[in-house]
């Protein structure tokens, strides 16, 4: 791996993984801003509990080595969780700051995902066979 992708790599999964830690975090505590950004857009409280802790797992899972189809996952999971922010915060008619947040994160983890090690993806194979 070349170092430039290194570094865009390690830039944009830290940049990335201190939001999504930050903001589980915050939603597990149920921080006033976070109840006041999440009433905003109209979601239910509960829904904090469920999106902190997917926040939290999925950081652990894009950090750790191996776990080549779980880190897929994740980083599935986060580009619908931050798109559909950026989504919800557009029909609320938010722009600006309200707007940057996920959409800065949406590129970062593109970034993350696109720059990974080659250890860190799913090598494709064609598994299926003619046999007859």
């Amino acid at each position: 791996m070349k170092k430039r992708n290194k570094i865009i790599y390690w830039t944009a999964t830290g940049l990335f993984s201190v939001g999504m830690l930050g903001s589980g975090i915050s939603q597990l505590l149920h921080t006033k801003e976070m109840n006041e950004l999440v009433a905003h857009v109209g979601y239910p409280m509960y829904f904090m509990n469920i999106i902190g802790v997917w926040k939290i797992l999925g950081v652990i899972a894009i950090l750790i080595p191996k776990f080549k189809l779980l880190k897929e996952w994740a980083y599935a999971g986060f580009f619908f969780l931050m798109t559909g922010a950026l989504l919800s915060h557009l029909a609320m008619g938010d722009g600006g700051k309200a707007i940057l947040g996920p959409l800065f994160q949406t590129v970062f983890i593109i970034l993350s995902w696109y720059f990974r090690p080659t250890d860190r993806k799913i090598n494709s194979y064609n598994l299926a066979t003619t046999e007859n």
